[in-house]
């Protein structure tokens, strides 16, 4: 099996690693490595306005202090916009997509006038609006306007029919994108958005099992289209449960107290924390530093 099982750990540097994202790459880490198989690295740095040049190297140093180590050169998403173009080409190309001119703002607004504003996994779903306009006029304001490219998810859903995939804990499941409505595939200001750049880069990498939160478990359901429609590959997934705070509350990047240099400041030592986060449960009760 050595080198056909691969899983990976892709953490956006914008911000410390914390608890929750120890436990996703130990979990993965771990995986690959009783498989005979291999981790990769992958930053997910497409969130430009947010990203920081030093945390690549800060998430490098806290996976090594965990023990974790990686094969092969970490990828950088922000490589790789060419890729994500081509990649949506292939969706232009088959009438797929649309380009969308609304602005957030415009969209609420929109939502709040109707009675009846349709709600997916994240909330209320984009209202169509630009689906509509006539395709002249939609040619020449590509030209002139800022603009997004979402995807026709009727259309797409329709053309791929019955799509299925397999998560680890939850068994065999049906894909249901059109729950999520007409997803931004690519955004005003980076040429992809995070559905495009994973379905993509998955399979680029030969990733063969996906670990992740389960708060992304709604967001495969358009991953498992996308790969349809691209004609990628599809990797099992493991979809864990998250990480929480005393209150019960999912770790963030902005909570620094139990984030990974904070507690190997305060003298914790990495072993101690795999112990915690193998425990089944997780148990990081005793982990806070003290005030």
């Amino acid at each position: 099996m050595t080198g056909s099982f691969v899983t990976r750990f892709a953490p956006s540097p914008t911000g410390l690693l914390h608890l929750g994202h120890a436990y996703s790459a130990l979990r993965a880490f771990a995986l690959a490595r009783d498989a005979g198989g291999r981790f990769l690295l992958r930053f997910e740095d497409i969130d430009t306005g947010r990203v920081r040049a030093e945390y690549y190297a800060a998430i490098e140093r806290d996976l090594a202090w965990l023990g974790i180590t990686w094969d092969d050169e970490p990828l950088r998403q922000s490589d790789r916009f060419s890729a994500y173009r081509a990649a949506l080409d292939t969706l232009k190309m088959q009438d797929l997509v649309y380009p969308c001119f609304c602005t957030r703002k415009e969209i609420a607004a929109e939502i709040a006038a109707s009675a009846s504003a349709p709600h997916g996994p994240d909330g209320p779903l984009y209202p169509g609006t630009c689906r509509l306009i006539d395709p002249a006029e939609r040619a020449w304001r590509i030209e002139t306007e800022a603009h997004a490219w979402r995807i026709n998810m009727a259309k797409a859903s329709a053309l791929a029919g019955p799509l299925f995939w397999e998560d680890a804990t939850a068994g065999r499941i049906e894909a249901t994108p059109e729950v999520h409505g007409d997803v931004v595939l690519a955004r005003k200001d980076v040429p992809t958005s995070y559905h495009l750049a994973v379905a993509v880069d998955d399979a680029a990498q030969g990733v063969t099992a996906v670990v992740r939160g389960a708060d992304l478990f709604p967001a495969t359901h358009v991953h498992r289209l996308l790969q349809h429609l691209f004609g990628l590959p599809v990797p099992r997934y493991h979809h864990h449960r998250l990480i929480t705070d005393d209150t019960g509350m999912r770790l963030a990047k902005r909570d620094d107290a139990l984030s990974l240099a904070a507690l190997r400041k305060a003298g914790m030592s990495a072993d101690r924390i795999g112990t915690a986060l193998r425990a089944d449960p997780p148990d990081i009760g005793g982990l806070r530093p003290a005030d």
